[in-house]
């Protein structure tokens, strides 16, 4: 019974886009106004200008894997300030 409850895929919360293996929700929902995806890790300039905003985020999210924060960042492919896409 129980375990029927844990296969079921979880919906991403009210506003968010993605959904992690644990259940956390993170990523702004919808598309751009160019109609692409919001993560754009191969747009160098929009890549980077997100790594170095999330990389000043305050709080315990580097020693949590699934935060939002980290989760948004892998996507992102951040390291540091940078991105390496």
């Amino acid at each position: 019974m129980w375990q029927d409850i844990l296969k079921k895929k979880k919906k991403p919360n009210k506003g968010k886009r993605f959904v992690s293996k644990k259940g956390t929700s993170y990523g702004q929902a919808g598309k751009a106004k160019d109609g692409k995806d919001r993560i754009q890790p191969n747009n160098k300039t929009k890549a980077n200008a997100y790594c170095a905003r999330s990389n000043k985020i305050k709080g315990k999210w580097r020693k949590d894997p699934d935060s939002p924060n980290n989760l948004s960042r892998r996507k992102w492919k951040c390291h540091g300030n940078k991105s390496s896409a």
